[in-house]
């Protein structure tokens, strides 16, 4: 049974730090590309940042929402099947649900909640 299980999240004020972890389990997690999708409250899921199934040496290809650039960096360790989000200089806007997702198999986690608050 495929499953994703997000962790990590918490209340921090404008200008602080969280690192989200995705545990992945039930299929072959290095193979896959994955995803960190966020809803907001009353908006729609919007893309955060993917990084591909390259991994190795060179690292591997990421990319991310013009919106979280800079701040944000997406990681992954396929010894330990985990998928991670760190998330930098957080600000209001950044408030929502974190999700981690898996495209090909249409997979998600429960998702973890950030919220940035003074």
């Amino acid at each position: 049974q495929r499953q994703l299980v997000e962790s990590g999240g918490g209340s921090v004020q404008p200008g602080g730090s969280l690192r989200l972890s995705c545990v992945a389990s039930g299929f072959t997690f290095s193979v896959y590309n994955m995803k960190w999708y966020r809803q907001a409250p009353g908006k729609e899921r919007e893309l955060v940042a993917f990084i591909d199934n390259t991994g190795g040496n060179t690292g591997s290809s990421t990319d991310y929402a013009d919106s979280v650039k800079g701040r944000f960096t997406i990681s992954r360790d396929n010894a330990k099947n985990t998928l991670y989000l760190q998330l930098n200089n957080l600000k209001p806007e950044d408030t929502a649900v974190y999700y981690c997702n898996v495209p090909t198999l249409n997979e998600w986690g429960q998702g973890t909640l950030v919220t940035v608050s003074s």
